[in-house]
């Protein structure tokens, strides 16, 4: 019986490790794109109008693009970073 319980508090562990993992993740991840698309495509656009990239400055190139071409940066290195998370806790999938 004791057994029992000392595997399940060593799994209890290993899973509060696993999502304070996951959850670190997301929330760099979220400063990121909040910092990119709300932050230079907003508030810092006048700061970076200055700066020439593709014709127009970098303040609009953000807001257009910039930001779009970060969260789908975001997406494949959230993917690849919980693969290797997941692997790491030997939850993969199969």
């Amino acid at each position: 019986m004791a057994d029992r319980s000392t595997n399940s508090a060593q799994t209890a562990e290993v899973d509060k490790g696993y999502w304070q993992a996951n959850l670190r993740l997301i929330y760099i991840s979220l400063v990121i794109w909040a910092l990119v698309s709300f932050g230079f495509g907003i508030l810092l656009r006048p700061l970076l109008s200055g700066i020439a990239v593709g014709g127009t400055d970098l303040g609009f190139w953000f807001a257009q693009q910039g930001s779009i071409l970060v969260f789908l940066a975001l997406i494949f290195f959230y993917a690849w970073r919980m693969n290797k998370l997941d692997a790491e806790y030997g939850v993969e999938e199969e």
